[in-house]
């Protein structure tokens, strides 16, 4: 059985990444004003944040069409008999949903979507073993019990600079963006049960990275893990937290990834994650 692993963009695996494995991928927009951008297609991450500094409107993102869907599954089916497709998570997006409704539609092609209950490049790192796996010929049960495994000791956390826009966009209830916002504290968030809130509330930049580092940190001790340093528009902050850490840490594996269009709309500026998994 020869098995196709598809992704939406919001993975932010880069292209020559993606080329590499394999790894289809569906594009989420943002709009600003009356222009929609695909991005990763139409937009770069970098020309996103130049962009936003210019506008003086929040841009709003949207999920990829059923149609547009429908069409990619289409062409697949050509060429291959199943497609694991793996998305951010449904809490925040409806593009699982929308992928699930699209898998009904076409024939000749067995769809397993995968909800990745989480976003950014750690939904990627199951993309990327779906991937490998599916070169070595895995059948589609063989890789979503991969998946699941893997979700066990997935971690991420992340803190952002201001969370008017998670606020905005509808990503972080009322209550918990005034007080953090009054109180000007940096929380920790998470993805809980599909959702962001936050981890742990506190009170400066440095502290909430710290308190990150030192989660990861204590797992590393443990065991061997793949990790991620994830930055919307802060290069060399991700590098020296990755440097660090590696120095500290040469077993594990660590990269360098970002918070594209979509998801930096809703993190802004400056924000810093950080994921891991277990090898």
């Amino acid at each position: 059985m020869k098995v196709a692993v598809m992704t939406d963009s919001t993975a932010y695996i880069p292209k020559d990444i993606r080329e590499q494995y394999d790894i289809h991928m569906v594009p989420l927009s943002v709009v600003f004003g009356s222009e929609t951008y695909q991005e990763e297609i139409d937009l770069t991450t970098e020309e996103f944040y130049q962009k936003i500094k210019e506008s003086k409107e929040l841009p709003t993102t949207s999920q990829p069409s059923i149609g547009y869907v429908t069409k990619k599954l289409e062409e697949l089916a050509k060429e291959y008999d199943a497609v694991i497709s793996i998305h951010l998570s449904s809490g925040i997006s409806g593009t699982f949903q929308a992928v699930q409704s699209a898998g009904e539609m076409v024939e000749g092609i067995k769809m397993c979507a995968y909800d990745s209950e989480i976003s950014c490049m750690v939904q990627g790192f199951y993309a990327l073993e779906a991937a490998e796996m599916a070169r070595d010929n895995k059948t589609p049960e063989e890789i979503l019990a991969r998946l699941d495994e893997m979700k066990q000791s997935v971690r991420a956390y992340f803190m952002v600079d201001d969370l008017t826009n998670l606020h905005r966009g509808g990503r972080l209830n009322g209550a918990q963006a005034l007080v953090g916002s009054l109180l000007q504290v940096k929380p920790v968030l998470h993805f809980e049960d599909k959702i962001i809130v936050p981890f742990e509330k506190i009170r400066t930049r440095k502290k909430a990275l710290n308190r990150i580092i030192g989660m990861l940190k204590e797992e590393a001790k443990e065991h061997d893990l793949r990790v991620v340093f994830i930055h919307a528009n802060d290069e060399e902050a991700a590098n020296e937290l990755k440097n660090d850490f590696i120095e500290k840490y040469p077993s594990s594996e660590a990269t360098i990834s970002y918070f594209g269009p979509v998801i930096g709309t809703h993190l802004g500026e400056g924000a810093i994650g950080v994921g891991w998994y277990r090898k």
